[in-house]
């Protein structure tokens, strides 16, 4: 899947996904007098959409991520995007030429969120780390909020069965959950929630999973499993604390926002989000 990132102007938008007055500050008004309607036509298509899909919020937000993080989708991060193309369609009818892709992926991770509706493959969490620093994140904050996007949405078996069994960071009454949705030579493509404990809301569950071994991907519960890694703490902060995991991932979402976005002549406003004009 083709990268969105052409042109994003309201990388702070996401400062309002969880409320509170310090968010509400963040809220811009760059299309306010361009596209005055621009978050009714959005949630009005989010809103029908989430009828027949709860996940289009997680689903929204892993491409957003992908975007900005990764200007690419993994294998397992192909997302059905008909979800942009409506927006997109909506958007192009009130106000053409007008709203980038980006910023679509931004407006819908945002009310995503705020309708309660895989990010990485399993890999070395140095280089987990590091790929956050290569992009000028934190690579204990930000990578912990963020991971926190998996406390809704779904995973394939293929990314995390071969740690059924033989994973010691793993819960061995959880691994036999996932055996049963898993089993060996069974379908790669079956789904299992990332967050077992409220599988479609958002909110901190995800790091008390943690807290139980019960992280479904190995780099989420490497998070909490590191011997000595920065991100302990952060994990039983945010258990401790579904406040401040808001607070935070609010930030960390502005932060990842404005990893390099393009702006004014650089990039181009698409007419379709699949394609260059």
């Amino acid at each position: 899947m083709p990268s969105f990132r052409m042109t994003t102007t309201f990388v702070v938008l996401a400062g309002m996904i969880l409320g509170g007055s310090k968010a509400q500050q963040l809220i811009p008004t760059f299309y306010g007098n361009t596209c005055p309607n621009l978050t009714t036509i959005v949630g009005g298509v989010l809103q029908q959409a989430v009828q027949s899909d709860i996940r289009i919020g997680a689903t929204l937000i892993r491409a957003h991520f992908h975007d900005c993080m990764v200007d690419d989708a993994t294998p397992n991060q192909m997302i059905d995007v008909d979800i942009v193309d409506d927006i997109k369609t909506a958007l192009e009818n009130a106000c053409p030429g007008l709203v980038s892709c980006a910023d679509i992926l931004a407006l819908g991770s945002l009310i995503g969120v705020s309708l309660q509706s895989h990010l990485l493959l399993t890999i070395n969490f140095s280089v987990l780390q590091r790929k956050f620093r290569d992009v000028g994140l934190d690579d204990s904050t930000d990578l912990v909020a963020l991971s926190g996007a998996h406390t809704f949405g779904r995973a394939q078996c293929q990314t995390f069965s071969r740690r059924i069994g033989t994973d010691p960071t793993l819960d061995p009454m959880f691994s036999d959950v996932l055996a049963q949705i898993c089993p060996q030579g069974g379908n790669g493509n079956a789904l299992a929630n990332l967050d077992s404990s409220t599988a479609d809301d958002f909110d901190n569950n995800y790091y008390t999973n943690l807290q139980n071994n019960r992280g479904l991907l190995q780099t989420d519960q490497s998070l909490f499993s590191t011997t000595n890694a920065s991100t302990v703490a952060i994990v039983n902060r945010f258990a401790g604390s579904q406040r401040d995991f808001f607070d935070a991932f609010v930030q960390s979402m502005i932060n990842m926002g404005n990893i390099s976005p393009l702006t004014g002549s650089n990039g181009e406003i698409r007419t379709n989000c699949r394609r260059i004009n």
